[in-house]
């Protein structure tokens, strides 16, 4: 089968197009022939390894796909690893039945990003109706969704931050009440003058640095910010327990993969998510579609943040 490999660490260039052994079903697992398969922010971590989790050579990155199972079922699913490629072994669990209406790449949107938008407002900050919800990377996979699934629960003022024009407007077109220039010079106060002023309650933030900084000083008392990522590859400043405590604020992390061991935490929230494409209430934004010999390109796309929306890698071209 062809598949996009990696054998060293590196930038996008290290995405080699190659031949490799098909993949073998065994302990549960079920050989899905891939149509289309997802690339996510993380993927860039773990191609450079500066992920979350320690990564290994040689590689085939690539966590969610979306084609069909040996009984000929489309479904979408989390990969066992190798995503990029024209077969992948995925767990029964981790597999989610997709409708006729919904496309490989809506499908794709939520997987990875979708599912961290719902449990961002749902299960991390607890957003609850009229308050106040920044998203930053608003035009992005896991912004484009936040910003709709917060204005569909609720929120009283989205704010969609991005770093162009272009960007900004689809944030509006989504649902964002109001927008912020990511390369504000006081990101701070541009956050509150998008409030009417006021500080902001909830704040889903994934570019870490400088940006977290501001983001966390413009949080109003028991207002929660939760962060996603770090695209910046800068840490942000330390975060002392006392001055939470005296403007109880509350900071928390997310990662969508310690929700794989408990499957309620997937199917519930794509049932809905699914439900809500079908009726046309959410629109997953895809970005691009790349032919698989092209991931590097794709990569090379997110980084710059030359992109929009959810980028899918069509594993048939």
């Amino acid at each position: 089968m062809r598949a996009v490999q990696i054998t060293e660490f590196g930038g996008p260039e290290v995405l080699t197009l190659t031949e490799l052994p098909d993949p073998v079903a065994e302990g549960g697992l079920q050989v899905l022939e891939v149509s289309s398969a997802g690339v996510n922010y993380a993927d860039t971590h773990q191609v450079e390894d500066s992920y979350l989790s320690k990564t290994t050579l040689p590689l085939v990155p690539g966590s969610e796909v979306v084609g069909r199972l040996p009984d000929g079922r489309r479904v979408a699913a989390f990969a066992m690893g190798g995503g990029y490629a024209e077969k992948a072994l995925v767990h029964p669990a981790m597999t989610f039945p997709l409708p006729d209406a919904v496309s490989d790449g809506q499908a794709l949107s939520l997987m990875v990003q979708g599912l961290t938008a719902w449990h961002l407002l749902r299960t991390s900050t607890h957003m609850a109706p009229g308050e106040s919800v920044v998203v930053h990377a608003a035009a992005g996979g896991v912004g484009t969704l936040a910003v709709q699934l917060a204005k569909a629960w609720g929120a009283g003022n989205v704010i969609g931050v991005a770093s162009s024009p272009d960007k900004r407007e689809l944030a509006r077109s989504l649902g964002a009440d109001e927008t912020v220039d990511a390369g504000a010079a006081d990101l701070k106060a541009a956050l509150q003058a998008a409030n009417a002023g006021h500080k902001v309650d909830v704040v889903l933030e994934m570019v870490g640095g400088p940006t977290l900084d501001a983001s966390l000083a413009a949080l109003a008392p028991f207002g929660r910010l939760a962060t996603f990522g770090m695209a910046s590859r800068q840490q942000p400043s330390p975060i002392e327990p006392g001055a939470l405590m005296s403007r109880s604020r509350g900071v928390i992390g997310f990662w969508l993969a310690h929700c794989f061991s408990r499957p309620d935490m997937l199917t519930g929230p794509m049932a809905e998510l699914l439900q809500r494409v079908e009726a046309g209430t959410l629109t997953p934004i895809v970005g691009g579609t790349y032919p698989l010999s092209e991931a590097h390109r794709a990569h090379e796309d997110l980084l710059s943040r030359a992109s929009s929306g959810k980028l899918v890698l069509d594993c048939t071209a």
